[in-house]
């Protein structure tokens, strides 16, 4: 740590260290986060902060076009409101709290935003679309919006330590749960709320907290993370102007910890542990997705690419394939039979297939008919999944996977990794990579000749003075008659499995 980093990190510390006795939590949390300044972030801590931001952005801009955006876009209420917050990806401007949840929605659409191994979900989703939509509404600065992301996440990782793996286990999507605290502690920061409004704020939170895994593989799941930023929005909005809550509803007899967890499964000194030494922002246990399905899967897809680089393994030559995955990527991904692209992204099987046929797992191979394609479905068969012998359900690495491949020559092979949490710590996305992704994405919703100049605007956000410059290159330029074609093929329907699926057509 550079002695600038060190000191930085001491007058924060300084700021946060008096607490009077019997603090609730929310309080003790709001004390955080209304201490935090954005002369408290690092050269790291930007770099890592604007990175995820760009990501998520790309996100978003390329689930805008898919139907869950789509249909909250023409729902009434949201279709009909107005207001000075802007749809990315489309001229549609409306209330920062519709923004958020149509934003937010879109974000997570392609299951391709980053994740935390800690959270066991989807950090920046949750506060990117607040941030944007309030902070466009307030004109604030680059450089205050990337301080609002990095206390929000922080404040959600931080309450994920004192409830997971029993809060995941039990069939909760953190995302939701967690982040929607996350949202709310960066809303309040924007709006500079004080330390009783905050921690009203994250006690009405408490309340909004909601999403379940039974409802991954469908529409209902980048929902989650809409209804995440708006209800966080929603939560400091009316703490601001005095909305009554219970601070201490965190804590509570038949509060949160205990209605979500129950006795004996949360630990809340674990959120003030060491908090911002380092922030988690910082940590290895936060990436970016390589790939656009669920996070869960990526090791598989790795080790499958790796046998694939270097054992020039073909798809025609294999006998069979057994994927030996940590028992936590498997509940929600073991899927066999996937027949649409939502169910697809949360099919081990069908990206490990994918990943042997092509060498690579793309957006398309998650559109239209793709999960249908013969030479890919014929291998699903072929495919065996259990859990790792050798990787404990209380270790600290969760995200690991080996893949072991039969030829029908005899020989077996196979690939193993302990822990992969996307792209980041050690192994982070170039430059280059992260602006090939974020042209993949962005090309969905952008002309071609718009990407790059946002991309780069994006790079230097600390810079930026009003959140405005940002959002204005966010808006698609369309000729007339592109604009009539988007239209039109929005009212498109497609097939897929025998069903009908309103889309959108790039």
């Amino acid at each position: 740590m550079t002695a600038n980093a060190s000191a930085m990190k001491s007058s924060y510390a300084a700021r946060t260290g008096n607490r009077a006795p019997g603090t609730t939590l929310a309080t003790r949390l709001a004390e955080k986060i209304c201490a935090f300044r954005p002369e408290d972030m690092t050269a790291r801590v930007l770099t890592e902060a604007r990175t995820a931001i760009i990501d998520t952005i790309g996100c978003t801009l390329s689930g805008i076009p898919e139907p869950c955006a789509r249909i909250l876009l023409e729902t009434p209420g949201v279709a009909d409101a107005s207001g000075p917050a802007l749809v990315f990806g489309t001229s549609h401007r409306t209330s920062a709290l519709d923004a958020a949840l149509v934003n937010g929605t879109a974000s997570h659409a392609l299951d391709y935003d980053d994740v935390s191994g800690v959270m066991g979900g989807h950090p920046s989703a949750p506060v990117t679309a607040p941030i944007f939509a309030l902070g466009e509404q307030l004109k604030v600065s680059g450089r205050q919006a990337l301080a609002a992301y990095v206390i929000g996440v922080e404040t959600e990782v931080r309450l994920s330590r004192a409830v997971n793996f029993h809060h995941y286990d039990k069939g909760w999507h953190p995302t939701a749960t967690l982040g929607t605290f996350g949202a709310a502690a960066a809303a309040a920061h924007l709006l500079k709320l004080d330390v009783s409004r905050t921690a009203r704020a994250l006690a009405l939170a408490a309340s909004f907290s909601s999403g379940i895994k039974a409802n991954f593989g469908t529409m209902t799941k980048p929902l989650h993370v809409g209804h995440v930023g708006r209800n966080g929005l929603f939560a400091a909005l009316i703490a601001e102007r005095g909305f009554e809550s219970n601070p201490g509803a965190l804590e509570h007899q038949q509060g949160w910890f205990k209605v979500f967890n129950g006795d004996g499964n949360y630990w809340p000194e674990r959120m003030f542990e060491d908090w911002g030494a380092p922030w988690e922002i910082e940590t290895a246990e936060m990436g970016l997705k390589q790939f656009p399905c669920c996070g869960s899967t990526h090791p598989a897809i790795a080790m499958m690419l790796a046998l694939v680089r270097e054992e020039h393994v073909t798809a025609d030559a294999v006998r069979s394939i057994e994927i030996l995955a940590h028992r936590r990527r498997l509940p929600h991904t073991d899927n066999p039979d996937p027949k649409t692209p939502l169910a697809a992204k949360f099919s081990i099987q069908y990206v490990t297939a994918r990943a042997l046929a092509d060498a690579a797992v793309r957006i398309r191979d998650f559109e239209g008919d793709a999960v249908m394609e013969e030479r890919v479905r014929h291998l699903l068969p072929l495919i065996t999944t259990r859990p790792h012998p050798d990787m404990p359900d209380n270790s600290p690495k969760q995200f690991g996977t080996e893949v072991v491949v039969t030829m029908k020559d005899g020989r077996r092979l196979s690939r193993r990794i302990d822990h992969l949490v996307g792209r980041g710590g050690d192994n982070p996305m170039s430059t280059e990579e992260l602006f090939e992704k974020f042209e993949d994405c962005a090309r969905r919703a952008l002309a071609h000749d718009q990407i790059a100049p946002l991309f780069e605007r994006l790079e230097t956000l600390e810079t930026v003075t009003d959140l405005g410059e940002v959002t204005r290159l966010l808006e698609p330029r369309v000729l007339p008659s592109q604009a009539a074609l988007r239209i039109a093929s929005a009212a498109k329907v497609r097939h897929v499995s025998g069903k009908e699926e309103t889309g959108w057509v790039p």
